[in-house]
């Protein structure tokens, strides 16, 4: 649900996580509304998605996340730092861990998902062998990242958030990463990709497939 409202040269579009004031005047309404699309498009492309691949937890790792929390002694506004070690522990937060930390802390399963879902730095899926990050920000956007991410999904039989089942490669879509001169652009582990087209990326994801 989106509100738009208009009073002299003040627009005001608000949905439930933004209310943003934006003067009418500077700017062409149409170029407003563009961001403000965009800026919903990234959200949906960045929700995070539990992983399907299942949870393969050693008996070492359990014994680090419980010392973790008993060195809580209870306190429960410790929960923050329990889940960021347990996710250097495990890799990422799946279900069967996020239900560990409840036990073991004494709080709701529902408030560590909902941590877990609201905090950039928890992720709900493995990363893999490379990690591909793919920039969906306006200057991107506009240059063809969205079908850059669409070639890299299909090409993968994976989306962003997911992780292939042979944990070789993973996807994520990102905001700005601070190098719109060389819209679109995407990073795989530590190297970056810019002014990419579609017919590109088979070539760059062999490169790794053969590594």
């Amino acid at each position: 649900e989106i509100l738009i409202g208009l009073v002299g040269s003040e627009m005001c579009i608000r949905d439930r996580h933004d209310i943003i004031t934006l003067n009418v005047k500077r700017k062409p309404l149409f170029a407003y509304l563009l961001f403000f699309s965009n800026l919903r498009r990234e959200r949906l492309q960045m929700l995070k998605k539990i992983s399907k691949i299942p949870f393969s937890g050693t008996p070492e790792q359990e014994e680090k996340l419980h010392a973790v929390i008993a060195e809580c002694n209870g306190d429960k506004s410790l929960l923050m730092h329990v889940m960021q070690e347990a996710q250097l522990i495990y890799g990422y937060l799946p279900f069967e861990v996020q239900a560990m930390i409840a036990e073991g802390m004494d709080v709701p399963l529902e408030k560590v998902y909902g941590v877990s879902t609201f905090y950039a730095q928890f992720a709900l899926s493995p990363k893999g062998r490379y990690n591909i990050s793919v920039c969906l920000g306006t200057a991107c956007y506009v240059k063809g990242s969205q079908a850059i991410l669409d070639k890299i999904s299909e090409r993968l039989g994976i989306g962003p958030g997911e992780c292939s089942d042979d944990a070789c490669f993973s996807i994520e879509a990102c905001r700005c990463i601070g190098a719109c001169g060389l819209a679109p652009v995407m990073t795989i582990n530590d190297d970056v990709y810019g002014r990419l087209t579609p017919d590109q990326i088979d070539g760059i994801l062999d490169k790794y497939l053969d590594a």
